[in-house]
């Protein structure tokens, strides 16, 4: 395994927050200056555009446990806020702006905006489409009574039993029952990208976010 200096790669990490920030700015109408000066120190090659955070500490988790630097790599993993700015994005990010190879992580719901995003921009089709949504995916790769044990390690055990107590949730499968508690709370799903990633625990990751990481 190469050595990678701590001080090195807490400022890189410094870096890429700083340009994740400076992109953020840019898809709001600011300038595109202090963007690609950072992108051309942080010698980036490849955007990953994902629709929210939860993805993005997904993506994260993932290649921490591969042992992958993606930043050190030239590879910026960005959240977009929703899909439907896809189209906004690429165009910063790919050819018509900083020139970066495009890929990306999308909803079946959301894929007609990547396809529109990426035809706008210019690029090769190159992104990946969970059936439902990556929680969906984690939840099918684990199985629900993995999830339900990764929600009893973070001490949740009990707002997912009143959760299941509501009548709406009477007669509903877990996996659904499942998904829908990620989203009840504010911060939950972002938490929960992360730890579903590491509760795999040697496992096969979702064939989408397995083909993503395989590709950068």
């Amino acid at each position: 395994m190469p050595y990678r200096s701590p001080v090195v790669h807490t400022h890189r990490m410094a870096d890429m927050d700083a340009f994740r920030d400076e992109i953020a700015r840019w898809a709001a109408g600011g300038a595109e200056d202090t963007a690609a000066e950072l992108a051309a120190g942080l010698g980036l090659r490849t955007a990953v555009l994902l629709e929210g955070p939860s993805d993005l500490a997904a993506v994260q988790a993932l290649a921490a446990r591969e042992d992958r630097d993606l930043t050190a790599e030239g590879v910026a993993v960005v959240s977009m806020g929703g899909a439907m700015s896809v189209g906004r994005y690429a165009g910063l990010l790919g050819p018509p702006g900083l020139g970066l190879r495009l890929t990306g992580l999308c909803d079946a719901r959301e894929e007609p905006f990547y396809v529109r995003g990426w035809q706008r921009a210019g690029a090769a089709r190159d992104f990946h489409v969970c059936v439902a949504d990556l929680e969906d995916e984690m939840i099918r790769a684990l199985g629900p009574a993995r999830v339900e044990e990764v929600i009893r390690s973070e001490d949740e055990l009990r707002p997912w039993q009143t959760f299941l107590a509501q009548p709406a949730q009477h007669g509903r499968p877990r996996e659904q029952q499942l998904r829908r508690f990620l989203s009840t709370k504010k911060g939950r799903k972002i938490r929960y990208g992360a730890l579903l990633v590491e509760a795999l625990d040697g496992g096969r990751p979702p064939a989408p976010l397995a083909g993503l990481l395989a590709g950068l």
